[in-house]
C-alpha cells in the first residue's frame, strides 16, 4: 500500500516563546517520513516471513519483481512530470531524498504482490503500474498544489481484480498456512497493535480506523436485519488478517484520506456503506471498490468545493452592486 501526506515545512528559527514541548514536537515532514519508513520495514518484514514461514502463495519473484517495476516507473513518471511542470523531480537532493521518494513505491509494490493472486507475473506488474500512473492521471488542484486523491495501492488491486479474470484476491488462509494455533490468534493481534501504534502516533488516523470499524457493524447489522445475513459471520471477516492490514496499511493511507476529525468519521463511514451497498448487490472483492468509490468521492469534491466557494460569493457580490 502508498502513503503520501501533503505538507509544508516552516524554515528558520525557533521562536523564543515557543515552549521545549513544543520545539520537540516532530515537523510534518518528519512525521511523514517517520510514518513511510517505519510503514515500509513492517511490509517487508511481514511479506519476508510470510514467504518464509507463513505459506504465502505467491511466487518469491513477485515482490522483487513489482518493487523493481514500482521503483522504475514512478522515478520515470516523476521525471515526466516534472519536465511537464518546469519543476525538479522530487528525488532530486541526493541519495537521502531518493531513498524517502522511493518508500511509498516501495509500499505499494509489496502490497499488492501480497493482496492479489494470480499463477502469472504479468497481472502483478500490470497492478503496480496502474498504482503509480493513478498518482499523475487523478489529480486535483489544491490551493494551487495537485495532489492525487486515489489510494494508488488500492487502485492498482481494484483495477487488476476488475479487467483481469485470472486474478483474485489473495486466499485469507495464506496469512496463517502455517501456523499453530496459538499464532493464529498472535499474529493478527500482533498486526493490529503495530498498525494501531503506527496511525496512533503518526498518521492521526484513528477517527477514521474507528469510523469504519464502527461503520462495518453498523451495516452488517443492517444487512441482518434486511437480507437475513448472519451477523456474527459478517463479523467474522474483521478478525481476518486480511482486513487487520486493509484497516491499518490500506485505508489510512494520509495522501488520500482528510486530516480533519470530521472528515475522517465522514470519510470512514462513506467507506463502510459504500461496502454495505456493494455485497448486497452482490458484488466481489467489495472492499476494494469501496475505497476507490469512496476516494472518488472525495476527489470530486476536493474539485467542486473551492468553484461553488467562489460561485457564491460573486452571487453575494453581485446581489450587493444591483441591491
Amino acid at each position: 500500500m502508498t502513503i503520501q501526506i501533503a505538507s509544508k515545512v516552516a524554515h528558520g528559527a525557533v521562536a523564543d516563546d515557543v515552549t521545549p514541548t513544543q520545539q520537540a514536537l516532530p515537523k510534518p515532514v518528519d512525521r511523514r517520513r517517520k510514518a513511510l519508513l517505519r510503514f515500509a520495514i513492517s511490509i517487508t518484514a511481514f511479506n519476508v516471513l510470510g514467504h518464509l514461514l507463513l505459506g504465502f502463495e505467491q511466487a518469491p519473484i513477485v515482490p522483487i519483481a513489482t518493487v523493481a517495476v514500482s521503483y522504475v516507473m514512478h522515478l520515470l513518471l516523476e521525471m515526466f512530470d516534472a519536465w511537464a511542470h518546469q519543476r525538479a523531480p522530487e528525488y532530486a537532493g541526493g541519495r537521502i531524498e531518493l531513498f524517502y521518494f522511493l518508500l511509498p513505491a516501495h509500499i505499494t509494490a509489496l502490497a499488492c504482490s501480497m493482496l492479489i493472486y494470480t499463477s502469472t507475473l504479468w497481472p502483478f506488474l500490470f497492478a503496480v503500474t496502474v498504482a503509480a500512473a493513478s498518482k499523475y492521471v487523478f489529480r486535483v488542484r489544491v490551493k494551487g498544489r495537485l495532489r492525487h486523491y486515489l489510494n494508488p495501492s488500492n487502485t492498482g488491486i481494484a483495477v487488476a481484480l476488475l479487467l483481469i479474470p485470472l486474478v483474485g484476491f489473495a486466499p485469507p488462509y495464506m496469512f496463517l498456512n502455517n501456523t499453530g494455533t496459538a499464532l493464529d490468534v498472535l499474529i493478527p493481534l500482533g498486526v493490529l497493535m503495530a498498525g494501531t501504534m503506527l496511525n496512533g502516533k503518526l498518521t492521526g488516523k484513528m477517527p477514521l480506523i474507528a469510523a469504519w470499524v464502527g461503520g462495518f457493524v453498523l451495516q452488517g447489522l443492517v444487512r441482518s436485519i434486511w437480507a437475513d445475513d448472519v451477523f456474527i459471520s459478517v463479523l467474522g471477516a474483521m478478525t481476518g488478517v486480511a482486513f487487520v492490514l486493509f484497516t491499518n496499511y490500506m485505508i489510512t493511507d494520509p495522501g488520500t484520506t482528510p486530516i480533519s476529525t470530521r472528515g475522517q468519521v465522514v470519510f470512514g463511514l462513506t467507506v463502510a456503506g459504500v461496502y454495505g451497498l456493494l455485497i448486497a448487490a452482490q458484488v466481489a472483492y467489495a472492499i476494494f471498490f469501496a475505497l476507490v468509490i469512496t476516494c472518488a468521492i472525495r476527489g470530486m469534491v476536493m474539485y467542486l468545493a473551492p468553484r461553488l466557494r467562489r460561485w457564491r460569493s460573486s452571487a453575494q457580490h453581485r446581489r450587493t452592486d444591483f441591491g
